[in-house]
């Protein structure tokens, strides 16, 4: 939860109060497709527990969960992107973090094509 006690987007779709495009899901973590991709694959990877803000948080409170994370974001790589792909963790609002729940955003170009470099920094 945030500071204010009040669930992140994250959390409503965990608690299946919002819907999401869900093509993951284990005890630890959930993961789905970005409203807003920014690549033609673009998958969020959350873990269940809102305790944490960041990526820091995460790996400094339960790095196991945080392996979980990269675990996954490489399963869904290999689903979606041929085992190619970005893996972006955004810290602080600056760096265009917007949802304070940790989250990691899986980003490829699918099964054809390619991401260059510089592609996806807006």
């Amino acid at each position: 939860m945030t500071e204010e006690s009040q669930p992140t987007v994250f959390s409503l779709i965990i608690d299946r109060k919002i819907p999401a495009d869900i093509v993951y899901e284990n005890d630890a973590v959930i993961a789905f497709k970005d409203i807003n991709p920014k690549a033609p694959v673009h998958l969020l990877v959350v873990p269940k527990n809102p305790a944490f803000r960041n990526v820091s948080e995460l790996a400094a409170g339960d790095p196991t969960i945080l392996a979980e994370v990269v675990r996954v974001a490489k399963e869904l790589a290999t689903k979606f992107c041929g085992g190619e792909y970005r893996l972006v963790f955004n810290e602080g609002e600056s760096a265009g973090q917007t949802v304070f729940h940790v989250h990691a955003h899986v980003l490829g170009s699918g099964l054809d094509g390619a991401l260059t470099e510089g592609s996806l920094g807006d």
